[in-house]
Parts: structure tokens; sequence; C-alpha cells
């Protein structure tokens, strides 16, 4: 287990994710204890996540994208992260991209910032969303493409996280392919297991309040404690040779 799992030292970091709120949810403790420790972070959103609001919600996509901006700003301004890129595909669209394409850009800004680490989605993409997917598939390709060579984590949850999350929410509900079951991974085969603790939990938790069009709901159901709580693990794995094989 890397040493981080204490310290969350990691050097510079590039978060490659696929929506807003993605970010703070699967690595917002370890962003902001690496600013704080004078690291620099950057954070790249493949998009702008206009289609995560209800169907009868009156906004035009336009108005829906600036929400998700706004929000995003909030959150890693809490979190203390200065540096931020947009992909600027359509959310719910990654997986009609082309793999080249992306993974060229990403790579041209993985030679530019040249982080020490990369922090992108599992295989899985946590829920078999598939820009999710995609966003993994392309950073994994930009990692191999780059001359830069970081080191390449994938964000994962361990069977006990998805027992606890299953306490307040009914996990088949977020999974995006009907009967399939969570992808976990195992403690013992995490290469990083970060816990944050107050202050940086807190401040964790209120980056992601920031972004209210997408949390409110759930804490209001859970109870922010037990929200909080499930918000402490962050949980990360090496990629395998059998992980997006080229």
């Amino acid at each position: 287990m890397d040493q981080a799992r204490s310290d969350g030292d990691l050097g510079t970091v590039l978060g490659v994710f696929a929506h807003p709120d993605d970010e703070a949810y699967l690595a917002g403790g370890l962003m902001a204890t690496a600013v704080d420790a004078g690291r620099r972070v950057v954070c790249i959103t493949a998009t702008r996540g206009e289609l995560g609001f209800p169907d009868d919600d009156p906004r035009s996509i336009e108005e829906r994208m600036t929400v998700r901006e706004r929000e995003l700003a909030a959150c890693l301004d809490v979190l203390g992260v200065t540096e931020h890129l947009w992909l600027d595909y359509p959310d719910g669209g990654c997986a009609a991209v082309p793999d080249d394409e992306a993974a060229t850009r990403l790579a041209v800004l993985i030679d530019e910032i040249r982080p020490d680490t990369v922090l992108t989605f599992g295989p899985e993409g946590q829920t078999y969303h598939e820009d999710h997917i995609a966003v993994s598939r392309w950073t994994t390709l930009a990692c191999r493409q780059a001359t830069h060579d970081p080191r390449l984590l994938f964000a994962v949850m361990t069977p006990e996280w998805i027992e606890a999350i299953g306490q307040l929410v009914d996990v088949a509900q977020v999974m995006m392919v009907p009967g399939v079951e969570p992808p976990t991974t195992p403690a013992d085969e995490l290469s990083l297991w970060f816990v944050a603790e107050d202050p940086i939990l807190e401040r964790k938790v209120q980056a992601l309040e920031c972004q209210a069009s997408q949390v409110d709901g759930l804490i209001a159901s859970a109870g922010r404690d037990a929200y909080k709580a499930l918000n402490a693990d962050e949980t990360f794995r090496d990629p395998t040779p059998d992980d997006w094989r080229a």
C-alpha cells in the first residue's frame, strides 16, 4: 500500500474526469491535501454535465451548462484547485468521440503539465457510465502515448464501501446497466487508500455541497453526517496488463 494512504503526497496531480462533481467525490480529499502541501493540481473535465438534471427541469441545455460550470468553479475554489480545463465533449456522448482524438489531446496536456500522478476512473467507470468508461480509456491511452511517464491510478470501490452506501441508497439504481453488480476491488489489492479526516474531510464535503444540483437530494435523504462519513475514503489501484489492452 502506498504511503500516500496517510499523507496524500502524490507530487503534481492531474485528475481527468467526465462530469462536474466526479473530481470531488473521487479525489477531493487528495486534491485539497496536495494543494495544502504546495503541490500543483490540475483538473480536466470532459463534459459540462448538462444532462445531470431531472427530465422535467425547465432550463435550457445552455442554462444547465452554466449551472454546472458555476457549481464546479465554486467546488474547486473550496478545494484550492486553480487550474481547470474543459474538453467540451457532450454529456452522454463521450463513447462516440474517437479514442485517438481524445487520447491525443490528453497526451499533449500530460506532456505540458508533466504530472507525477494521473487520477481517473477505473475501466468500469464506477457505475458503468459510458462517459466514465470512455474517459478511463482515453486517459490510459494518453499515458501510453505521452512522452512524459506519470503514474496512473484508477479510482475504485471496495466491497465494504458498497455495503456502506447500500445502507443509504439503492445501489442498483445508481448502476447504468440494469442487473449488474457494482465493480469492486478488495482492500488488499488497493494501491492507494487515502482516508480524509477533518479538516480536509469537512472541506471536501463543503466542496461537494457547492454542486447543489447533484448532491442536495442525497444529503437531505442520508443526513449530512452519514454523507460525510461516506466520503472519507478515496481508493485507487494501479492498472493491470488487461486494462484497456493495446
